[in-house]
């Protein structure tokens, strides 16, 4: 303890009640994080992980979620390279935010999906990360995201598919991911990211149905079109502590420019969340909401 704190401490103890007003005191409702795709948009040159750990760090906020595509290697000593950096600069490393699609028809598409998710885990458990974002996936059959978008993220069912074999599916392919999940000490967080997560039911229906304490979900604040608060609301009993919060402009397309490197994204800590996005009816429990810079996200 340095001289300084040791001299605070004696002081306390020297106040009548200071000592169990400091013990007493609330833990904080809210941790603020910050998503490395809020400094990269899909376009060269990649921004790397560092940059936003130490922009992070710069800017005293304590958390970085990872988009695992933004990553410049996966091997362990990578890796660790990006714990060391993050513990260095006082920065928790939040989440690993994944791609993965397991609304196909194809069983080894499917399979290939769920190969993937389990890599993510083991990736994220190597850099010490408690939990990932996970998709359920969509249909697509509109290709461009710009039409996606205009057609507020509903898609028509491919020929001969139902919407209830896309539900059976996904939980089929979450479900053989739930042991390693278990085992890595990784929660797997669905976000409502179009497709089947589309609406606070169908998040739902798939995370109801699993029942397991290792699928939880995240929030992204800018992805329900329609009614947010109340959606957001009905999502709120699952939320187990990273909801995803849109701190910026909405956009129409992932790719098109946004926060510039190394400026702070646009109402990162100015602007709220909706209600329900404290993602927990428990009061002892810190949430992170990791500051995206665009509501409509790829």
């Amino acid at each position: 303890m340095g001289a300084a704190a040791a001299s605070g401490a004696v002081a306390a103890l020297g106040r009548p009640g200071a000592a169990l007003a400091a013990a007493s005191a609330p833990r904080p409702r809210v941790k603020l994080g910050i998503s490395t795709y809020s400094y990269w948009h899909f376009r060269d040159p990649k921004v790397p992980v560092e940059h936003v750990i130490d922009e992070a760090s710069r800017l005293e906020v304590p958390g970085v979620d990872i988009l695992h595509r933004q990553m410049d290697a996966e091997d362990a000593g990578y890796c660790n390279k990006l714990k060391r950096h993050a513990f260095l600069n006082g920065v928790d490393l939040i989440a690993l935010s994944i791609h993965q699609d397991f609304v196909d028809p194809d069983p080894e598409y499917r399979k290939k999906q769920v190969e993937h998710t389990v890599h993510c885990l083991e990736l994220a458990h190597q850099l010490g990360i408690p939990t990932i974002r996970l998709n359920s996936g969509r249909w697509n059959t509109i290709k461009s995201f710009d039409d996606l978008m205009a057609a507020r993220g509903i898609e028509p069912l491919p020929e001969g598919i139902t919407e209830e074999q896309g539900f059976d599916w996904c939980i089929e392919s979450i479900e053989q991911c739930l042991k390693v999940a278990e085992k890595l000490g990784v929660v797997l967080a669905l976000e409502n990211h179009w497709g089947l997560g589309l609406t606070p039911e169908g998040v739902l229906k798939i995370v109801d149905a699993i029942k397991s304490p290792w699928l939880q979900v995240t929030a992204d604040t800018g992805n329900f079109l329609e009614d947010p608060y109340d959606r957001l609301a009905t999502n709120k009993p699952q939320l187990p502590g990273q909801p995803r919060t849109d701190a910026g402009q909405p956009k129409s397309d992932a790719s098109q420019p946004k926060t510039p490197q190394g400026q702070t994204p646009t109402g990162t800590s100015q602007r709220p969340g909706p209600a329900g996005a404290d993602r927990s009816t428990r009061p002892d429990r810190a949430r992170w909401p990791a500051a995206d810079s665009a509501s409509a996200r790829r």
